[in-house]
């Protein structure tokens, strides 16, 4: 895993200067999915191979875990903002379904996220893509874990509009739980954010609670890419 600072370090401008750092020659990133499986993250392996670290203020830590019998990667953050990206890039027309799992013991108490002073989650996963060459041209669609807003919810993140948040899980009903998830990453850019896209550039996840000064503990199960 790579280390990379933070590109702004401010209070918490975070999903901003997630894009910008991500705002790459995408074309020389190695592992173009050209299969019917394509495997992102493999946590349960204990791979971390490159994901890189963009720290936003304090490190949130990553670190391969095994909770109930299950191996994972886990991740702690205490007042902190750092994320791990992965530059690959992926045919949704070959293979648009994100399939993952998550976990988190925590939700954070009496914020708003779709304010500045709430943009703190304990879960997030990022799907992430350019549609030019300029920073203001990249885009995300960011599944969370929202502790207040409610289940299949969306809306602008706080910092840039040209990431949309949208709860795939929300408050404290399945705390302590593995919960499966299986999107159609194509379908739901176009719903969520009006874009017809035919593939993707880099995922992402963080686990982050500067704003709130809070705490929160979450693993992550694997990540992938499928076609059917």
């Amino acid at each position: 895993m790579n280390n990379q600072p933070g590109l702004i370090h401010a209070a918490s401008a975070t999903t901003a200067t997630l894009l910008a750092a991500l705002m790459l020659p995408f074309a020389t990133v190695a592992g173009a999915d050209t299969g019917a499986t394509h495997v992102i993250g493999n946590f349960s392996a204990g791979n971390l191979a490159d994901w890189s670290e963009q720290v936003f203020k304090g490190h949130t830590v990553y670190q391969p875990a095994t909770i109930d019998g299950r191996q994972a990667l886990s991740a702690v953050s205490a007042a902190s903002a750092s994320g791990l990206h992965k530059k690959v890039k992926i045919d949704l027309a070959a293979t648009p379904y994100l399939e993952w799992s998550w976990r988190t013991d925590d939700i954070l108490r009496g914020i708003d996220e779709t304010t500045r002073a709430g943009d703190d989650y304990p879960l997030r996963l990022y799907v992430i893509f350019s549609r030019g060459w300029f920073f203001w041209q990249t885009y995300a669609l960011c599944y969370v874990w929202a502790s207040n807003k409610p289940a299949d919810a969306a809306w602008p993140n706080a910092y840039t509009s040209n990431t949309i948040q949208l709860a795939v899980q929300s408050g404290e009903a399945r705390l302590g739980e593995w919960l499966d998830y299986r999107r159609d990453v194509r379908a739901d850019i176009k719903r969520y954010m009006g874009f017809d896209v035919d593939h993707i550039d880099a995922v992402a996840i963080m686990t982050d609670t500067d704003n709130s000064a809070q705490r929160a503990s979450a693993w992550y199960g694997d990540i992938i890419f499928s076609g059917n």
